[in-house]
């Protein structure tokens, strides 16, 4: 429902209220500081916009699995987009009887109901680094992450390609 980009951003919050923080909140994990053999980005193929939960979700996953795989100090984890777009929805009423009561209002503006990231084809969602012995465990997890996003994406291998491919990933 709110995955097309449609008309202009919506992100002055100084002038709206009641506006639901992100649920998501962290975006970097891992280990910061050490150098990795291995660096794969999630890359969107098609513009749209992503919620808040959706970036959250990917994220849980992500960190889960690389966490259990590679320890917690074992691996590097970045989410680029942040959910800037305030999404808006115009509560509509359901049930018998309610034709005559959600007929009013045909433009209706809406309220707050969340957060998106918008973003465009090729942009980076997601930014991870492991070991060499890692890679293959690293291409599947973003895979499954991917389809927590609604817009078909790409794990691009940007550093340590030769390792990576004699690792199988």
């Amino acid at each position: 429902m709110y995955t097309k980009i449609s008309g202009p951003a919506y992100t002055r919050r100084e002038f709206m209220g009641g506006v639901p923080y992100p649920k998501i909140t962290t975006f970097v994990q891992g280990n910061q500081k050490r150098d990795f053999e291995i660096e794969m980005r999630l890359v969107a193929e098609e513009s749209c916009q992503i919620r808040h939960t959706a970036l959250e979700a990917a994220r849980v996953l992500v960190n889960r699995k690389l966490s259990e795989l590679a320890g917690v100090d074992g691996f590097y984890l970045q989410i680029r987009p942040y959910p800037h777009h305030v999404i808006r929805e115009h509560k509509m009423a359901t049930g018998a009887g309610a034709d005559r009561i959600s007929s009013g209002m045909s433009m209706a503006f809406g309220k707050p109901v969340g957060t998106a990231a918008r973003v465009h084809s090729k942009d980076i969602i997601m930014v991870a680094r492991v070991n060499a012995d890692k890679a293959k465990d690293l291409k599947e997890v973003l895979h499954k992450a991917s389809m927590k996003l609604p817009t078909p994406c790409t794990v691009v291998i940007t550093k340590g390609l030769d390792i990576a491919k004699k690792m199988g990933a």
